[in-house]
């Protein structure tokens, strides 16, 4: 039986098609979110089953996460990004003892005790600072995306320092430091570490390894590294980490099948 998984997040959207009874992945999919979440969502699903000949009615269960998973009337059930994300983490890093995700506009870490189970996490989602959208607006004012941040702070002799927290100020200090001729590839690279500390700030003293990196932020060159030496422990990249929530979604669905 076919199941799937949707990760309704604050800035994309992301689906796992899952074959519950080989326990093999399928498929997946991602798409910018937007004002018609459902809509968006259900029309992404329907082209990912028609990819593999299938259509909605072979499946036997779809499960939601993030914050847009209450829109979402076609899943069977909704369940919240940390029970999708510990899951998710879990089938592919099971010795993982922490977790840091970065999204589009929330940060999270995840501690787990020596069962597996999840211990405690902590999140940032009151404000934008130390997330994708975070990166975004500062790329946009470097005149390069999100991806290509990372090639360019991998050219700096000099991080620059980011003072800033919130990102309309950080915006606006990066504005003064390119008036002031900075290098942009310092300014970038001070970027990255900025949001490497408040990370670092978030987890404290408790990065219990193994600890792995999840969320589209993971994708930026550089931003393990940064994070690595920000809490000083070593940091693996979940696989596919911008999928691990809908991942999870979906296991939880094809546990749903077996209950």
């Amino acid at each position: 039986m076919k199941v799937a998984g949707i990760d309704a997040g604050s800035r994309a959207i992301k689906l796992v098609l899952y074959d519950a009874e080989r326990r093999q992945v399928l498929g997946r999919a991602i798409c910018d979110q937007g004002i018609r979440q459902e809509e968006l969502a259900a029309g992404q699903l329907d082209a990912l089953l028609a990819g593999q000949g299938l259509a909605r009615t072979d499946l036997g269960r779809i499960v939601a996460t993030g914050y847009g998973r209450a829109a979402l009337s076609f899943a069977d059930e909704a369940v919240t990004e940390i029970t999708c994300h510990a899951r998710g983490v879990r089938e592919q890093t099971p010795e993982v003892g922490t977790v840091i995700d970065i999204g589009g506009q929330d940060s999270k870490a995840i501690w787990f005790d020596s069962r597996g189970a999840v211990r405690d996490f902590v999140m940032n989602d009151r404000c934008a600072a130390g997330t994708g959208r975070f990166l975004e607006v500062l790329a946009d004012r470097l005149g390069v995306g999100v991806k290509e941040l990372g090639a360019q702070a991998a050219g700096s002799a000099c991080p620059t320092p980011i003072s800033s927290t919130c990102v309309v100020f950080a915006e606006t200090e990066i504005v003064g430091l390119l008036a002031a001729h900075a290098d942009p590839r310092d300014i970038a690279a001070g970027v990255l570490k900025s949001i490497a500390t408040r990370m670092a700030s978030m987890l404290g003293r408790r990065a219990a390894g193994p600890v792995l990196l999840t969320g589209g932020v993971a994708r930026v060159a550089g931003m393990a590294d940064m994070l690595a030496a920000a809490i000083g422990c070593p940091i693996r990249l979940a696989p596919n980490p911008e999928y691990t929530g809908a991942l999870g979604a979906a296991l939880l669905a094809a546990a749903g099948l077996r209950a």
